[in-house]
C-alpha cells in the first residue's frame, strides 16, 4: 500500500513539475506530390487563444523569427523558393523599435522541395519559433516526412525541444490566467503596463507612411544630383517647344511625369513579385545578406564620392532614345525610361538603398517606397511645364550638384555600417561594439564637415572660391551633429540616433572610453566578468561566476535571459535601476546572466544529448536552456533564482520569480539574502 501511495505521489509531483513547460502550438503536417520528384510539405499549427507566434519575417533586432530547417537536405533534395506563410499580422514594438510580424490562432507553413536522390525515403525538418502571451517561449520541433508514391501522407512531430525565451509582455490584463497553467507556486508573474498587444492598422500605416516620406525626400535628393537636375529645363523646354499649344505641352509633361512614376512603381512591383511580399525582409535579417548590403552600400558610397560611376550599358540608352523619337504616348513613355537609364549612376544607389530599407518592412513597402521616390522625381517636370516661367528661378547647374552627390555618398557610407553592425550583433562577435561604431560615425561626419567647409576636395569637385550660405549652414549642422556624437563614447545615450548604434550594453564598457561608474570600473572587473546594465558586475558563464561568488562569499542570483527578451530589458531598465535594488545587485549578490538564445556553438567535446528533453545540446543557448528546464522545471523568461554556493535555493516559498513588480522583487531579494546570512 505504501508503495502505491508513493508512486501516486511521484506521478502527481512529476505532473506538477512538467506542467510548467508550456506548449501553446499543436502541429500536424502533410506531404503532397506536386509533380515528378516535386513535393509540397505543409506544417499546420493551431495556436492557443491569446498566444501569438512570430513569423519568419519579423525583422532583425526584434523577437526571434521562425526558422524552417531541413536536416538531411544535402545530396537528397533542394528547396524550391522560400517557405510560404499563411496570413500574418504586423504591430510596432516600441521596445525593439521594429514592426514585428506574427500569427494568431493558426499558422500554415508550406515548402516546396525537389527530390534529387530518388532513394531518399524521409525528409527531416525542424521548426524553431517563438510563441508569446504574458510570457514568451522559444520552441524547437522536429518532424519526419515519409515520401509517398502518390497519396497524401500525414506526419506528426517526432521530437520536441522546448528552448525558451521570454520576449514580450503582451497583455497584462489576463495575467492571472497564466499562473494556473504553469501549475506551480514558485513562478510569479506580475501585471505591468500593457505593451504591444495585437496588430493595429495604424501601426502598419505608420510604417508605410515613414517609408513613403523617406522615399519622397530621397527622390528630391536624387533630383539635386548632376545626372537629373540639368534635365529639368531641357525636358520642359522640349515639351513646350514641340507642342502646338501650351495646354498640349502641359499635358505631355504631365504624362511624362506619370510615366516616370509608373516605371519606378513597376520596379517595386517586380521586386515584390519576384521575391515574394516578405522575402526580402527575411533576407535583410540574415547575417550574410546584412554583409552583402554593407558591401553594396560601400560601393554606392564610393561611386557618389567620385571613385567610379555605376552606369547601365550605353546601348540601352541609345535604343530607348531612338524609340523616344516616335512621338505620341509611346515616345513619351520611352523618354521617361531614357531618364531612368541615363540618370542611373546617380539614382541607382539611392533606389537600391531604398529597396533594402523598404524590404525590411515587408509587404507592399517596396511599392510604396518607389511611389514616393518617383513622385518627388516627377513633380518638378510637371510643375515647371505648367509654369515655365519658374525655370528662370532655378539655380544654374554647377559644382553644387556634385556637392549634393558627395553628401549623399557620406550618408550611404554611414548607413552601411548599420548593416555591418546587424551582422555583428547576430553573431555576437563584439567586433563592432558601440564605441567602435560611434568612432566610425564621428570620423565619417567629421570628414563631411571638413568637406563642406572646403578643407577637403574630391575628384569631381569644381574649384571653390567661397562658401555659399547654404553650404556653410549645412556644414555647421553636420559639425554640430558630429560633436553631439562624441559624448556617446563616454556612455551618453544619444537619443536622437538610438536606433542605429549598438546598445550601451553591447560595448567595451557601458561607461564609454576611459569612463567609470557604479562599483564596477572596467579596469578592476573580475576574470570572466563584464560591466552589465547600470554598471553591475555580471558573468555570462556559470562556472566563472560561481568561482567568483565563492571567493567573495556572496549568494548567486541566476538571471535566465535573452538578447531578444523584451521583459528582460524592462526589468533591467525599470526594476534593477531603482535605488532600492541597484545597491543590492551591486554589493550583496553575484549576478550570473545566462542567455538562452546565444547561438554560438559549443565545442564538440561539450555537446551532449539532454537527459531531460532528449534533444541535442549544440549551442551555448541550448546549454543554459537545458540547465533551466532540468533544474527549475520551467521554460519562461526572465527567470530569477537566488542560490547559495552549493546551488540550493534561498527562497523557500518562491524559489524562482519572473516578471514582477518592484516591491515584490525587492522583498524576494531581501528574503533570499537574509536566508543566506543565517
Amino acid at each position: 500500500m505504501k508503495k502505491i501511495i508513493f508512486l501516486l505521489l511521484a506521478v502527481l509531483a512529476f505532473a506538477n513539475v512538467n506542467s510548467q513547460i508550456l506548449d501553446p502550438v499543436k502541429w500536424t503536417t502533410k506531404i503532397e506530390k506536386k509533380s515528378d520528384n516535386t513535393y509540397i510539405l505543409t506544417f499546420n499549427g493551431v495556436i492557443e487563444k491569446d498566444w501569438h507566434m512570430y513569423s519568419q519575417f519579423t525583422p532583425d533586432g526584434g523577437p526571434l523569427a521562425l526558422e524552417v530547417i531541413f536536416k538531411n537536405q544535402k545530396g537528397n533534395f533542394s528547396l524550391v523558393g522560400k517557405a510560404k506563410e499563411s496570413k500574418t499580422k504586423t504591430a510596432y514594438n516600441d521596445i525593439f523599435e521594429v514592426d514585428e510580424t506574427y500569427f494568431q490562432n493558426k499558422a500554415q507553413i508550406q515548402q516546396i522541395i525537389h527530390v534529387t536522390n530518388t532513394k531518399t525515403a524521409k525528409i527531416e525538418a525542424e521548426l524553431n519559433y517563438q510563441v508569446c502571451k504574458e510570457v514568451c517561449i522559444n520552441l524547437e520541433k522536429k518532424f519526419t516526412f515519409s515520401i509517398p508514391a502518390d497519396a497524401i501522407v500525414s506526419s506528426a512531430p517526432t521530437v520536441e525541444k522546448p528552448i525558451v525565451e521570454t520576449v514580450e509582455m503582451v497583455d497584462s490584463t489576463n495575467v492571472d490566467s497564466l499562473v494556473p497553467s504553469l501549475g506551480a507556486s514558485n513562478v510569479m508573474v506580475a501585471a505591468p503596463e500593457q505593451i504591444v498587444v495585437e496588430a493595429k492598422n495604424m501601426d502598419t500605416k505608420r510604417g508605410l507612411w515613414s517609408i513613403f516620406f523617406i522615399a519622397f525626400l530621397s527622390g528630391f535628393a536624387a533630383l539635386l544630383t548632376p545626372c537629373v537636375f540639368p534635365m529639368i529645363p531641357m525636358t520642359v523646354s522640349f515639351f513646350t517647344k514641340q507642342s502646338k499649344s501650351r495646354a498640349k505641352g502641359i499635358r505631355n509633361a504631365v504624362i511624362y511625369g506619370i510615366a516616370i512614376i509608373v516605371i519606378y512603381v513597376m520596379l517595386g512591383f517586380v521586386v515584390t513579385w519576384v521575391f515574394g511580399a516578405d522575402a526580402l525582409n527575411a533576407l535583410s535579417t540574415n547575417v550574410w545578406f546584412n554583409l552583402l548590403f554593407f558591401v553594396l552600400l560601400v560601393v554606392f558610397a564610393a561611386s557618389f564620392l567620385g571613385a567610379f560611376e555605376i552606369m547601365l550599358p550605353n546601348s540601352w540608352a541609345n535604343k530607348v532614345d531612338n524609340q523616344a523619337d516616335r512621338g505620341g504616348m509611346i515616345g513619351i513613355l520611352f523618354m521617361a525610361l531614357a531618364l531612368a537609364i541615363v540618370s542611373f549612376s546617380c539614382t541607382g544607389p539611392i533606389v537600391g538603398t531604398l529597396l533594402v530599407e523598404a524590404a525590411s518592412k515587408g509587404g507592399i513597402a517596396p511599392i510604396v517606397g518607389m511611389f514616393g521616390f518617383s513622385l518627388a522625381l516627377a513633380l518638378p517636370f510637371m510643375l515647371f511645364a505648367m509654369f515655365p516661367g519658374w525655370l528662370h528661378s532655378l539655380p544654374k547647374s554647377g559644382g553644387w550638384l556634385n556637392t549634393v552627390k558627395v553628401v549623399l555618398g557620406f550618408l550611404e557610407l554611414a548607413l552601411a555600417f548599420k548593416f555591418l553592425s546587424n551582422a555583428d550583433l547576430v553573431l555576437q562577435l563584439h567586433l563592432l561594439e558601440r564605441e567602435v561604431f560611434l568612432a566610425i560615425w564621428i570620423a565619417i561626419f567629421g570628414t563631411l564637415a571638413f568637406y563642406l567647409f572646403g578643407k577637403i576636395t574630391l575628384p569631381h569637385d569644381s574649384p571653390l572660391t567661397h562658401l555659399s550660405v547654404g553650404r556653410l549652414l549645412t556644414g555647421l549642422l553636420v559639425l554640430s551633429f558630429t560633436i553631439y556624437l562624441i559624448p556617446g563614447l563616454w556612455g551618453a545615450p544619444l537619443k536622437l540616433i538610438n536606433a542605429f548604434p549598438p546598445s550601451i550594453e553591447y560595448s567595451e564598457s557601458p561607461f564609454g572610453v576611459g569612463g567609470s561608474g557604479g562599483n564596477a570600473p572596467a579596469a578592476i572587473l573580475p576574470d570572466g566578468a563584464k560591466s552589465g546594465p547600470h554598471g553591475i558586475i555580471v558573468f555570462d558563464d556559470y562556472d566563472k561566476g560561481l568561482a567568483y561568488a565563492k571567493s567573495v562569499n556572496k549568494p548567486i542570483m541566476l538571471d535566465f535571459t535573452g538578447y531578444a527578451c523584451v521583459n528582460c530589458r524592462k526589468m533591467e531598465n525599470n526594476v534593477w535601476s531603482d535605488p532600492k535594488i541597484l545597491p543590492i545587485l551591486n554589493n550583496e549578490v553575484v549576478l550570473i546572466s545566462l542567455y538562452v538564445d546565444d547561438k554560438r556553438d559549443l565545442p564538440e567535446s561539450e555537446q551532449f544529448v539532454s537527459k531531460t528533453t532528449g534533444s541535442e545540446i549544440e549551442t551555448i543557448g541550448d546549454k543554459w536552456t537545458d540547465f533551466m528546464i532540468s533544474k527549475y522545471k520551467t521554460n519562461t523568461q526572465p527567470l530569477y533564482v537566488l542560490t547559495d554556493l552549493e546551488g540550493n535555493n534561498l527562497n523557500i516559498d518562491a524559489p524562482t520569480i519572473s516578471y514582477v513588480s518592484l516591491e515584490e522583487y525587492e522583498t524576494w531579494l531581501k528574503t533570499g539574502i537574509s536566508n543566506y546570512k543565517k
